[in-house]
C-alpha cells in the first residue's frame, strides 16, 4: 500500500516478556499503519496475533497492549488518549479501554507506538519503559497499595518526578476483581482505563504498575502549516460545543437525561428519578458546592475534568464522579446522598474498580435481595443505603463477605442465583450497561446488542440520539449503529477523545477527519476509505470474538427487562425493544455489514477488508 511509515509514528512496538525480562523491538509495517492506523487498531491486531483463541483472560498467554495513535502529541486536538487492549475477564472477548491524562503523550515520546506486556512475573513487579526499552523492578513494597499511592511511590522510586508517568492497579486488581481498572495520576488530571477488567489482567500478571519515562521522539506531520491551520480552525466550534463539559464535566448530563425519562433508576425498574433527587446529584450541584478546580488531559483546552473536596468525608482532591458513575452509584441505587456517593466513587478510584460495572452489579444484587433471591446476611443490600454503598466498595475490592460475589459481576452472580435472577441483569455479554437507555434509545438497542465490548457505550454512540436522531424509530437504525461503530473504532485508533471529536470535528466520519489524517500522514484517502479503516478495525475485533466463541446471533441480544418490560412511567413511558423488533434490526445490521446469518463476517467481507480468512 505504501513504502514508508509517516514520521508522525514512533515506528516501533516494544514487546516486554515478563517471565524472562527480555524485550523485543518490532518495527511497524507501513501497510499495517495504512490498514489499522494505530491505537485501537494496533491493539486489536496484537491481541489477534498473540493471544490463542482458547486462552482465558487470566491465562499467561493473554497480553496487555498499551497503544497510542499517529496523531498523539501533534496539534490535532485532544489526542492525549491511550488505549489498552486485552482479552476481558468480563466478556472473554476483545476489549480496549481508553484513558487520558499525560501518560499517552509520554509514551509517544519514547518512540514506541505500542508497549505489549506478555507472560507473568514470579513476584509482584512494576515495569519501566523509556526510549531504550524496558526493565522490570521488584514491587513487593507496593503490595496492597491504592492506585494513587502506587503512582506516587513509583515516581519517587524512579527519582524524576512527573517526568515518569505511571498507570497502576489497586487492591482490586491484585485480588482479580473482574472489573478492576487501571488509574493514571497525571500532572493535572487522572486517567482511568475503566472498563473491561484491565486491572485484573494486570494483577494476573503480577504487575502492579507500568511507568513510562519521557523520551526525545517528536512526531512530524506531512504538511505542518496546513495541518495547524485546519486544527486551529476547529477551535471556535470545539469550545462552543463543549460549554457544558467545560462548566460541569460529564456530570452535567444528569438533569437533561433524567428529564428525557431515559436515566435508569432502582436497577432500571424505572427510568426517571424525582426532580429533586436528580438535582441533588447533578453537575450543577457538584459545581456549586464541591468543585475546587478544573483539570484537563495533556494539551486539551476543554478542561472537562474536575476535582472535588468533601470535608465531611475527608476528601480534599478527588476526581469528580463522571456521569456514568453517577448513574451507577446514585439513581440505580436510589442513593442521593452526594457526599457518600463521592466517597464511594473515590474509593473505587483508589481501590482500582470500574464504577459502572461495580455500581450496576450492586444495584442488581439489591434487587435480587429485594425479590428474595439473594439471602446473604449482608446488611448493605437495601436500595437507598448510602453508608452500605461505601462499605460494599471496600468489601468488593478485598473480596470480603458479599464482596466476593459482587467482584464477579452481575452476569456471573446471576448464574449462581439461578434463572429467575436473569430478569434483573442490566448488561450484555458479561459487561454491565452504561447510562444510555437501550429501551428509550433505539440506536442503543441495536448498538448494545452488537457491541464488541458488550455493555459499552463506546461502540455505538448516544450523542446523535439525544439530539433526536435514531432515538424512537427503527428506520435506518441498523446502518446508523454500524457506522457509529466505524466512527468510534477510527477515533480510538487515532486516538482522540470522544468529547472533542464529537464537539469539534463531527459526530461521524467526514471531510474534517479525512483532511486531518491526510495532512498529518501525507496520504490521499477519501472519506469512504477513511471510514473503511474504522470498519476494518471493528470487524477485526468481531473476528477475535467469533474465534473465541463469544460473538454470534445467540449473543447479539438484549436482557429481559429491555425486551419484555416497557418503561413504566415518565416521558419515555411504553418504550422498549421487543424481540421481533430486535430481530429485524439485527438482520438489517448483518446484511449491511456483510456478515452471514449467524453474525460471522463472511470470507468475502474479510477479503474486502484485507483481514485474515480461514
Amino acid at each position: 500500500m505504501t513504502d514508508d511509515l509517516p514520521p508522525a509514528y514512533g515506528g516501533e512496538i516494544l514487546h516486554v516478556h515478563l517471565d524472562t525480562g527480555k524485550t523485543e523491538r518490532e518495527p511497524i509495517e507501513p501497510d499495517d499503519a495504512r490498514r489499522l492506523l494505530g491505537g485501537n487498531g494496533f491493539a486489536a491486531k496484537l491481541v489477534h496475533d498473540h493471544v490463542p483463541s482458547d486462552a482465558g483472560p487470566f491465562d499467561v498467554e493473554n497480553i496487555l497492549a498499551f497503544a497510542v495513535g499517529p496523531m498523539t502529541a501533534t496539534p490535532f486536538q485532544s489526542t492525549s488518549r491511550g488505549v489498552v487492549g486485552f482479552v476481558s475477564p468480563m466478556t472473554n472477548g476483545f476489549f480496549d479501554s481508553t484513558f487520558g491524562g499525560s501518560f499517552p503523550q509520554a509514551q509517544k515520546t519514547t518512540g514506541f507506538d505500542v508497549v505489549a506486556l506478555h507472560g507473568r512475573t514470579e513476584e509482584l513487579s512494576y515495569v519501566v519503559v523509556d526510549e531504550e526499552g524496558a526493565r522490570i523492578e521488584e514491587a513487593e513494597g507496593f503490595a496492597g497499595e491504592e492506585t494513587y499511592a502506587t503512582c506516587e511511590g513509583v515516581r519517587e522510586a524512579e527519582g524524576v518526578g512527573h517526568s515518569t508517568h505511571v498507570i497502576a492497579a489497586g487492591p482490586a486488581g491484585e485480588n482479580l476483581v473482574r472489573y478492576a481498572c487501571l488509574l493514571h495520576q497525571g500532572r493535572d488530571r487522572e486517567g482511568v482505563a475503566g472498563r473491561g477488567g484491565a486491572g485484573a489482567v494486570m494483577g494476573s500478571k503480577n504487575v502492579k504498575a507500568l511507568a513510562v519515562r519521557e523520551g526525545s521522539f517528536e512526531p512530524e506531520v506531512a504538511s505542518e502549516s496546513e495541518f495547524r491551520e485546519l486544527t486551529t480552525g476547529q477551535m471556535g466550534r470545539l469550545m462552543d460545543e463543549t460549554q457544558m463539559l467545560q462548566t460541569h464535566g460529564t456530570a452535567g448530563l444528569v438533569n437533561p437525561i433524567n428529564e428525557m425519562g431515559k436515566l435508569g433508576t432502582r436497577n432500571n425498574q424505572s427510568e426517571q428519578a424525582d426532580e429533586a433527587d436528580a438535582e441533588a446529584v447533578s453537575g450543577e450541584t457538584l459545581k456549586e458546592e464541591y468543585v475546587t478546580e478544573d483539570t484537563t488531559c495533556a494539551a486539551c483546552a476543554v478542561r472537562c475534568g474536575k476535582h472535588v473536596s468533601v470535608e465531611a468525608e475527608g476528601i480534599t482532591r478527588a476526581k469528580i464522579p463522571e456521569f456514568e458513575s453517577l448513574f451507577a452509584t446514585t439513581t440505580m441505587q436510589e442513593v442521593y446522598d452526594i457526599e457518600r456517593v463521592m466517597k464511594a466513587n473515590d474509593l473505587c478510584d483508589r481501590l482500582g474498580m470500574d464504577t459502572i460495572s461495580w455500581g450496576v452489579t450492586v444495584a442488581f444484587a439489591r434487587e435480587c435481595h429485594e425479590k428474595g433471591l439473594l439471602t446473604d446476611d449482608s446488611p448493605h443490600l437495601e436500595f437507598g443505603d448510602a453508608d452500605g454503598l461505601v462499605e460494599l466498595a471496600r468489601e468488593t475490592a478485598h473480596r470480603e463477605g458479599i464482596g466476593d460475589a459482587l467482584a464477579e459481576g452481575s452476569s456471573r452472580l446471576s448464574e449462581e442465583l439461578g434463572e429467575e435472577s436473569e430478569a434483573f441483569v442490566h448488561g450484555r455479554m458479561g459487561l454491565e450497561f452504561a447510562a444510555h437507555s437501550p429501551r428509550g434509545l433505539k440506536g442503543m438497542s441495536i448498538g448494545y446488542a452488537t457491541s464488541n465490548r458488550g455493555g459499552s457505550h463506546h461502540d455505538t454512540r448516544p450523542t446523535r440520539q439525544y439530539r433526536g436522531e435514531y432515538d424512537e424509530g427503527t428506520e435506518g437504525t441498523a446502518e446508523f449503529a454500524a457506522r457509529s461503530q466505524h466512527f468510534t473504532a477510527l477515533g480510538d485508533s487515532l486516538t482522540q477523545c470522544r468529547f472533542v471529536s464529537e464537539g469539534g470535528w463531527g459526530v461521524h466520519v467526514n471531510e474534517n477527519y479525512r483532511d486531518a489524517v491526510n495532512l498529518a500522514l501525507g496520504w490521499e484517502l477519501s472519506v469512504d476509505e477513511l471510514e473503511e479503516i474504522g470498519e476494518r478495525v471493528y470487524t477485526l475485533e468481531r473476528l477475535i470474538n467469533v474465534e473465541r466463541g463469544v460473538a454470534g446471533r445467540e449473543t447479539d441480544t438484549l436482557p429481559q427487562r429491555v425486551t419484555h418490560e416497557p418503561i413504566p412511567d415518565g416521558p419515555s413511558e411504553g418504550m422498549y425493544c421487543p424481540p421481533e423488533e430486535l430481530a429485524a434490526m439485527r438482520e438489517e445490521y448483518y446484511a449491511f455489514r456483510g456478515w452471514d446469518e449467524e453474525g460471522r463476517p463472511t470470507q468475502e467481507t474479510l477479503s474486502r477488508l484485507d483481514l485474515p480468512t480461514a
